[in-house]
This record gives C-alpha cells, sequence and structure tokens, in this order.
C-alpha cells in the first residue's frame, strides 16, 4: 500500500438530497427583485452589491487560494503560503511540527473571482505507514470579492493531534479545494511530523 495519499481519496462526499442550483452571473444576482426582503438579505450575505470588483481580468481562475494556516492557543500561526512562485513545490520537502496532543484550528484565507463561488469544500487526505484518515471541511458559497471584502477568511472546526508513542512520526497528506461542480481549484501535497514537543 502507498504512503502518500491517491487522487480517489479526495472525492468529497455529497449532501443528501442536495441539488446545485441554476447558475447566474453576478449582473443577473444584481437585477433579482429587490422588494423581497428574504432575497435581498441573501444576496447581502454573499457580498453581492457591496463595493467595487477587484477580479483581476487577466486572471481567469475563480478561487485564488492565499494560505492555509495552523492556530494554536499561545503560540504563533503556522501559516502554509500558498500563493508566491513555487509555494507548493516546496511543502512536501519541509514538514512542519505539531506536538502531540496539541488542540490547532485550520483556516484558510482566499479570494473569488468574477462569480459567484458555490459550495466550496476543503477536503485533506493524511497518511501514515499505509493508514488513511480522510476529513472534509464545507467553506461554503461566496460572491466574488469587492473593494469592501478584498478577502475571505474561513476558519474550521477544531481538531487534536493524535498522541503517544505510535502516533509520533512523519505524515503525508494531500489537499484539495473543490466546490459543487467538481471542479477543483487547488491540490497539493504536504507533510508534517508529530513530535512529542514544539
Amino acid at each position: 500500500m502507498s504512503n502518500q495519499p491517491q487522487d480517489d481519496e479526495l472525492v468529497p462526499e455529497q449532501t443528501e438530497g442536495f441539488k446545485v442550483g441554476e447558475k447566474k452571473t453576478i449582473d443577473e444576482y444584481q437585477q433579482l427583485d429587490q422588494n423581497d426582503e428574504s432575497l435581498r438579505k441573501w444576496k447581502e450575505s454573499l457580498g453581492i452589491g457591496a463595493g467595487a470588483s477587484i477580479s483581476d481580468p487577466k486572471d481567469p481562475r475563480k478561487v485564488i487560494i492565499m494560505s492555509l494556516g495552523l492556530e494554536v492557543e499561545g503560540r504563533p500561526d503556522i501559516i502554509i503560503d500558498l500563493k508566491s512562485a513555487g509555494a507548493l513545490e516546496g511543502l512536501k520537502k519541509k514538514p512542519f511540527t505539531i506536538k502531540e496532543g496539541a488542540q490547532f484550528r485550520m483556516k484558510a484565507q482566499f479570494k473569488v473571482q468574477h462569480q459567484i463561488l458555490s459550495g466550496l469544500k476543503y477536503v485533506q487526505v493524511v497518511k501514515r505507514a499505509g493508514i488513511s484518515n480522510k476529513m472534509q471541511e464545507m467553506i461554503g458559497s461566496y460572491s466574488p470579492n469587492t473593494t469592501e471584502k478584498p478577502l475571505y477568511e474561513k476558519k474550521f472546526e477544531p481538531e487534536t493531534a493524535p498522541s503517544g508513542m505510535i502516533a509520533r512520526g512523519h505524515y503525508n497528506a494531500v489537499s484539495k479545494f473543490i466546490d459543487d461542480d467538481n471542479q477543483t481549484h487547488l491540490r497539493f501535497e504536504w507533510s508534517f511530523d508529530i513530535k512529542k514537543d514544539w
């Protein structure tokens, strides 16, 4: 068995009974009935209509994942910068350390461009000694960023690192950001070490 997570393990789970809605452009959403209070509130919750667009017409990406971070109380955040050139290539070779049993929370910073992003999810598979562990976090639906809201940040549910002598060691991971249309916006491999102390 391979100790490296495979792509077929990164398939997100579908919500039972959920259907992807009809796609509309930002302009079409702007024209929707302004007299409908609940519709107006929903559009506001997505940030439609607030501020000027900052989408780059030369960049076709719908989502730009800026960083993935680990928050641990009482310690500086561990930030994986995903936007700079060559950032992804070095991730697997430069593992970071997590103390066994530590409570941490992952967070992602990202930018949405050009159109509404529907149902972004983060899927991660971690492998060690042929045993894999998959987790999925729903990030949500977002409108393109504007001057009013230039960046989004999503904090994931808190997690606890494994502990004990058997849990210590090197772990390989593959992560993917994917939306309701099954479009993968970013896939990258990385690694970390569980140690007795930081």
